[in-house]
């Protein structure tokens, strides 16, 4: 597997339709003002958080269990912004949809700007021919309120290309997070 810079990310996008919508240059300002950045970068695309957020909150005394999930621990936010209380955890999703090839895996990892802010993203790979929005999951490591700001970058996605298709796929497998459109919550 080798990794795969900015040309082949924006061939991909516009021949396979892989990110939508698709930045082909490094966006930091957006109608005059600075941006956290977003779009192709040099080995990666980084991609924009949307203003819908589910925030994690302990009002119900529920319980986190990934096999008997409860959504009432969640509340969710609209916003342009989402204010993550101290040491909390927030779910949100990306503004692009992604439609991974049969011989790419990807990986995403945190921008700088959040994670010198104590703002840790955590995102699972994409698999290959896994196609829908990220689940970006964040984590606010700080004593202090952190602020996350909606249709800005968020996080870098790294994709990887094998030269031959992998054998099983995520859509082969009938992965349980195929085609999500909308914030997911555990399933088993």
């Amino acid at each position: 597997m080798s990794i795969r810079p900015d040309s082949w990310i924006i061939k991909m996008s516009r021949e396979y339709g892989m990110i939508k919508p698709f930045e082909a240059d490094q966006v930091r300002v957006v109608d005059g003002r600075p941006v956290i950045s977003f779009g192709v970068s040099s080995y990666g695309y980084d991609i924009r958080v949307s203003n819908r957020f589910r925030i994690f909150t302990n009002v119900f005394g529920s319980v986190v269990d990934p096999k008997a999930f409860d959504p009432k621990g969640l509340i969710e936010v609209e916003n342009d912004v989402c204010l993550i209380p101290p040491n909390s955890f927030a779910l949100a999703l990306s503004l692009e949809r992604f439609r991974i090839p049969a011989n790419v895996l990807t990986l995403c990892v945190g921008k700088s700007t959040y994670a010198r802010c104590g703002i840790i993203v955590n995102v699972t790979p994409f698999e290959p021919e896994w196609e829908g929005k990220a689940v970006l999951e964040i984590s606010n490591t700080t004593p202090l309120p952190a602020k996350v700001y909606a249709g800005e970058g968020l996080a870098q996605v790294l994709f990887f290309e094998s030269d031959t298709p992998c054998k099983t796929s995520y859509a082969d497998r009938k992965g349980k997070y195929q085609n999500q459109n909308d914030i997911t919550l555990p399933r088993i």
